[in-house]
């Protein structure tokens, strides 16, 4: 079958509660959209005098991130968050060894799920004007390898 493109938002996005390892929270679909994934690499420099001028180097290191953007979602009743995005809060709150808790993703189709068995998140900014729905966002950080999982 030929490659296609695809809907951004079918994308799924899910963290791991951290008081319940291997329970999945999903993050959005009614609060996200716009993701970014990202990618920072560290290089080595290994040019030398026989490189005549012309520079050489490796990649060393990747490092992954991705953002999620989109409305804080508060439920009008209880004032209780958004499930996915009260676990996020919540593990961006939490420091050292507590900050690692596991992050997956899926494009619409995949058979698996891209693991981030240790990741760590960051909340961005919030907020929005007198017309707007008040804004959120997060951003992940892989720590580590990443790794697959079927999907259920």
């Amino acid at each position: 079958m030929t490659a296609i493109k695809y809907n951004a938002r079918d994308c799924e996005f899910e963290i791991e509660d951290f008081a319940n390892p291997g329970t999945w929270v999903a993050v959005g679909p009614n609060a996200v959209n716009t993701f970014t994934k990202g990618r920072e690499y560290e290089t080595a420099d290994t040019t030398t005098f026989g490189s005549e001028g012309q520079a050489e180097g490796q990649n060393m290191q990747i490092g992954k991130t991705i953002t999620l953007e989109g409305f804080r979602l508060l439920d009008p009743d209880t004032g209780a968050l958004d499930a996915g995005q009260a676990l996020a809060e919540a593990q961006a709150e939490r420091l050292g060894d507590d900050s690692l808790v596991g992050f997956r993703m899926a494009a619409p189709g995949d058979a698996n799920w891209e693991v981030w068995a240790a990741a760590y998140f960051q909340l961005g900014d919030e907020g929005g004007g007198n017309n707007d729905k008040t804004s959120w966002s997060l951003t992940v950080t892989r720590s580590g390898p990443s790794t697959t999982a079927v999907k259920a």
